[in-house]
């Protein structure tokens, strides 16, 4: 687990409490993953980014990498790598972290 001086992790993996999200980062908490309620993240850390592949997501065609716990190796959510739509090019290179997947942490 890495350590990040002058800053609290605000989201950390439900299985191991490794930090995975700043609060700051957090852009909406409007999406959805495969287990429900999603938050989009600007950046993620302590987290493995795998394989890419081509995804048909609700809102259209995306390459997408799925992310693990560095800690855990729990699945957490994806990477947007690309989106082919221009309407959704704004999450491109950003976090879907899934909601049951994460404990605030105050």
């Amino acid at each position: 687990m890495g350590e990040f001086p002058g800053h609290r992790p605000t989201f950390s993996c439900r299985n191991c409490r490794n930090p995975v999200a700043f609060w700051q980062d957090l852009i909406s908490k409007d999406f959805w993953g495969k287990s429900g309620r999603a938050f989009l993240f600007h950046h993620a850390m302590n987290i493995v980014v795998g394989e890419k592949e081509e995804k048909q997501l609700i809102t259209g065609l995306f390459t997408i990498a799925n992310i693990s716990c560095s800690n855990c190796g729990e699945l957490m959510g994806w990477k947007y790598v690309q989106a082919y739509e221009p309407r959704e090019r704004y999450k491109e290179g950003k976090f879907i972290i899934e909601r049951a997947k994460i404990v605030k942490e105050y």
